[in-house]
């Protein structure tokens, strides 16, 4: 195993997610074919209940281990290092386990509260099943996060990354093949096909588990898994690492609970309230849109933020353990020039191109395409939001954190209704509300999180500025491009060859003017790095040669 620096780590790490969630793309067409659009309802409702209880078992331990490893091993602490994976462990099992039983106790009532006075279409009893049947994921997820996140604090990112392509891998393969034969090979419900489907979850993280197992094994002297307890380690009780390892724990599961919470708010008031507005007809196709096909059109997008995410909090957490604050500043800036960099024309590429990325991956559907084309730009503000929120904690700023994420979602809990509301009485149409909602409060937010992580660290944006403003000119010649071409060719595909070919043109063209845009100006080189750029280049002509 090699060690990966902050940018190598974070273009891994992305890669890695970027590959996870184009699998998971992919998959979507096939499955959306199997189950249809009452199916993709079920598997939301299951998904969106998991995610919730997912983020409570697995996503604080995870990050608080890549930090903790990260700074003991900064202070050459490896033993204790390898006593905090244990405890670590031992902690997210009991967690995992916990949740578990919540979900499989309590899925009727969770169920009863998502599907509110639906007639028709989904039963209580099927939601019930499929929540029940992806609780099962909680016994292994979240032993398999902790374990990335070990690996991720000794800063090496391409074993995390495969495994969770593995994981990805095998999860899809049960999905489509399960479904498939549940449906069309033995006549079973439908019900019991969303089930075998979601049960993926639980088979995927299995195999990824066993697979990081076997490169700890493998790599035990790399990870300087063996080395002798110095004095100062000796003094370092349990109890200081249970303690360290929560209290770094906590902020971040509360940050993970909220963000999902955030899409749990839509579950419980969306369908409801547009049947209490006569858009029943409407309900359920729009919370599939909002919670399952447009999130995961979007993932593409968001994946990159989590990817840079991944690598940023332990080499944050390295520089602030060492009170580095010029590296601090510099790390925080890199990752918001990064995101905006690579996210802003995927974004703006993806609105463009709605109507055919839809129609490739679901089928031409103008109800959705509409709201799509304005649900894609919640990626890029989602993004900068999330990698704000999680340097503030990384920074032990956890009030600056949890603040802005309580205040988001108290937000979004209150104007949600109220907002669809307004939305039909102004005949714009109230399936458009929750996204609005969602970004007018994620402009809030970031402008806030900025405002308060430069007054208490001194974080210059200058060059982040100036840099973004270059990214957002190159962007905005791509898109103007792109609107060119489209006078000669008009986007008006409705099945799905035509789609996929206007979207391999208009993506060739506008990944073309992009680059080419961004190296003349030299935004690339400003963002990027000369020495990363001439390496990449380099391992491409080596190739090339051979």
């Amino acid at each position: 195993m090699k060690k990966n620096s902050f940018l190598e780590g974070a273009m891994i790490t992305t890669l890695g997610i970027i590959i996870c969630k184009i699998i998971g793309l992919l998959y979507v067409i096939p499955f959306k074919n199997i189950i249809g659009e009452q199916g993709g309802a079920l598997y939301g409702y299951a998904y969106s209940i998991y995610a919730i209880f997912l983020s409570l078992s697995s996503s604080g331990i995870p990050v608080a281990m890549s930090k903790v490893i990260s700074e003991y091993n900064t202070w050459k602490y490896y033993h204790t290092k390898e006593r905090a994976y244990k405890i670590g462990s031992y902690i997210i099992i009991g967690i995992g386990v916990f949740s578990f039983l919540i979900l499989l106790i309590f899925a009727p009532t969770l169920a009863k509260l998502i599907l509110g006075n639906l007639e028709g279409g989904n039963t209580i009893e099927g939601v019930t099943l499929v929540i029940r049947v992806v609780s099962t994921a909680l016994l292994i997820v979240p032993l398999l996060s902790v374990t990335k996140g070990y690996l991720q604090g000794h800063n090496f990112m391409t074993e995390s990354s495969l495994s969770s392509v593995l994981e990805q891998l095998t999860r899809v393969a049960v999905i489509i093949f399960g479904s498939f034969a549940a449906l069309k090979a033995f006549n079973l419900s439908l019900e019991t096909a969303v089930g075998i489907a979601v049960f993926g979850a639980t088979v995927g993280a299995l195999v990824a588990y066993f697979y990081l197992l076997y490169k700890i094994k493998k790599n035990r002297n790399a990870l300087k898994k063996d080395e002798v307890v110095t004095r100062a380690e000796a003094k370092i009780t349990n109890k200081e690492i249970v303690y360290k390892i929560i209290s770094y724990a906590l902020p971040f599961i509360i940050i993970e609970l909220v963000k999902s919470a955030n899409s749990m708010i839509d579950t419980m008031t969306v369908v409801n309230t547009l049947v209490n507005l006569g858009h029943s007809q409407i309900a359920e196709t729009t919370i599939g849109v909002l919670n399952v096909w447009a999130s995961k059109l979007n993932m593409i997008v968001t994946s990159i933020a989590l990817g840079i995410t991944i690598s940023l909090i332990p080499n944050l957490s390295s520089s602030f353990a060492n009170k580095n604050m010029e590296d601090v500043s510099h790390k925080i800036n890199q990752s918001l020039q990064l995101i905006l960099f690579i996210s802003l024309p995927m974004t703006i590429g993806l609105g463009f191109l709605a109507r055919p990325v839809w129609t490739a991956f679901y089928g031409y559907d103008i109800f959705s395409i509409n709201l799509f084309e304005i649900f894609v730009y919640q990626a890029i503000t989602f993004s900068i939001y999330s990698i704000l929120i999680d340097s503030a904690q990384t920074l032990n700023n956890t009030k600056l954190a949890l603040g802005t994420l309580i205040g988001s979602f108290i937000s979004k809990a209150i104007l949600n209704i109220p907002m669809m509301y307004l939305f039909n009485y102004l005949k714009i149409g109230p399936q458009y509300a929750p996204i609005i909602t969602n970004l007018v409060i994620h402009v809030v937010a970031i402008s806030i999180l900025l405002y308060c992580i430069n007054k208490k660290y001194q974080v210059n944006y200058t060059k982040t500025f100036y840099n973004s403003m270059k990214v957002i000119l190159c962007s905005g010649i791509m898109l103007i491009s792109l609107k060119i071409v489209s006078l000669f060719w008009p986007i008006s595909a409705t099945t799905r060859s035509s789609a996929l070919l206007e979207i391999a043109v208009y993506s060739l063209i506008g990944a073309i003017i992009y680059i080419v845009a961004t190296l003349r100006s030299q935004t690339m080189s400003a963002i990027l790095g000369d020495n990363f750029i001439n390496r990449i280049t380099g391992m491409i002509k080596s190739k090339i040669k051979k």
